[in-house]
């Protein structure tokens, strides 16, 4: 029942709080002082690289004055957007520069998804996407836009398929049919939960496919940098949407990224997000709202400090990756020991997708959830059902912790 003290919005996001399972615990595990205490496979955050970026905040970072007043933070601060545009040029590849009036700043990618959601749909209108996919979404773009999701019928075997365009039209079609107004495609490159990155040609496709339905397309781009060695012989390399000569498939103006310091830089605590758009319209509708969701001043100076130094950024993002290829190499043979399938082909991103249908018991209603329930209590979390699969008995587990507690994990 909704709360009558509170407006119908405000009451059904109170309300959607209380989805069980809906928000990953809190992990407790440590081996020396709660040996006992939860391990958590749930939270996307990287874990690798935390000393480096505390280590170069301390030497590297100061307070200055413009950090307590309001242009310290006002469009991303003095400096933090110039030192943006300079990495994203390094690593996107765009096929044409970007430039500073190509992008808004945000506090976080997750903010910067509400604030596109506001810019580009109205209430009751969708994004549509394909499946398995990242559970959060839904909440970036309907908690306070009330933008719908809308799912395609694909699995994790065909999502990166040139092919998905047609699963995009029956979706389509499906929403139509049903009232549903959908404003645009999104994807995620590389792609949460499935830690894998899409073909040159299907970005292709899924450009046309926008341009003729007059959809924006938004690429969500976060694990950009994430990309690593996994060995996997049918791994696909990184490509940015940016990267392709877009002005052939798709007009400009639909055509946006969105990127963050929270998965490449392992700093979600910073809280800055990114939107790159040649879109001039989208970009003055997202900065209309910047008031809400400017990023602080002091998280700007400590950002703008590592993307400055392109040196530091380059060898952390090496590092980085070093690191992402050793911890996925560790996951999967204790994996591969255990007997468990897991997605192959992937490298990059936190994650493995992993397939615990084995384990499901017929005799419960929610076998996943129920499956869950029993991992819990032996002391590790998976999130069940979150990233809406087609597909019974997957689970996203993230292995980018130390090595030992990743295997105190897999033997729990």
């Amino acid at each position: 029942m909704l709360d009558p003290l509170l407006s119908l919005r405000g009451g059904t996001t109170v309300a959607s709080l209380n989805r069980p399972w809906r928000f990953a615990p809190k992990q407790t595990y440590d081996p020396q002082t709660n040996p006992e205490g939860l391990i958590s496979f749930g939270t996307a955050e990287n874990h690798l690289v935390t000393d480096e970026l505390v280590e170069f905040a301390q030497k590297n970072v100061h307070t200055h004055k413009t950090d307590f007043l309001y242009r310290g933070a006002t469009a991303g601060g003095p400096d933090f957007p110039q030192a943006l545009v300079a990495h994203l040029n390094e690593y996107l590849k765009p096929y044409k520069p970007i430039h500073v009036q190509d992008v808004q700043i945000s506090n976080s990618a997750s903010a910067m998804h509400d604030a596109l959601a506001w810019a580009l749909a109205d209430k009751g209108n969708a994004f549509l996407t394909s499946r398995p996919v990242y559970g959060r979404f839904d909440l970036d773009f309907f908690n306070k836009s009330g933008v719908k999701v809308e799912y395609a019928d694909t699995t994790a075997q065909d999502c990166f398929d040139d092919t998905v365009v047609e699963k995009f039209a029956e979706a389509l079609q499906s929403c139509e049919a049903r009232g549903v107004k959908v404003k645009a495609i999104f994807i995620v490159n590389p792609n949460n939960p499935l830690g894998k990155c899409y073909p040159r040609e299907t970005l292709v496709e899924i450009m046309k496919f926008c341009n003729q339905h007059r959809l924006h397309l938004f690429s969500d781009e976060i694990y950009a940098c994430s990309v690593f060695d996994s060995g996997e012989p049918t791994a696909v390399p990184f490509t940015s949407v940016l990267s392709l000569d877009t002005d052939k498939y798709i007009d400009r103006c639909l055509l946006h990224v969105t990127w963050g310091l929270s998965k490449d830089f392992g700093a979600a605590g910073l809280r800055i997000g990114a939107l790159i758009s040649r879109s001039p319209s989208v970009i003055k509708a997202v900065e209309s709202v910047a008031r809400f969701h400017n990023a602080s001043a002091p998280s700007l100076s400590i950002g703008a400090a590592m993307l400055s130094d392109r040196e530091w950024c380059r060898g952390f993002v090496n590092t980085s990756r070093h690191r992402l290829a050793a911890a996925y190499r560790h996951v999967t043979r204790g994996l591969d020991e255990m007997g468990i399938e897991y997605l192959r082909g992937t490298n990059a991103g936190f994650f493995v997708w992993i397939n615990l249908s084995p384990y499901l018991s017929e005799q419960e209603r929610f076998p996943e959830f129920a499956l869950a329930t029993k991992l819990q209590r032996c002391g590790v979390f998976l999130h069940p059902k979150e990233e809406h699969s087609l597909e019974t008995g997957w689970f996203r587990l993230v292995y980018v912790q130390d090595s030992e507690t990743v295997t105190e994990g897999l033997k729990r």
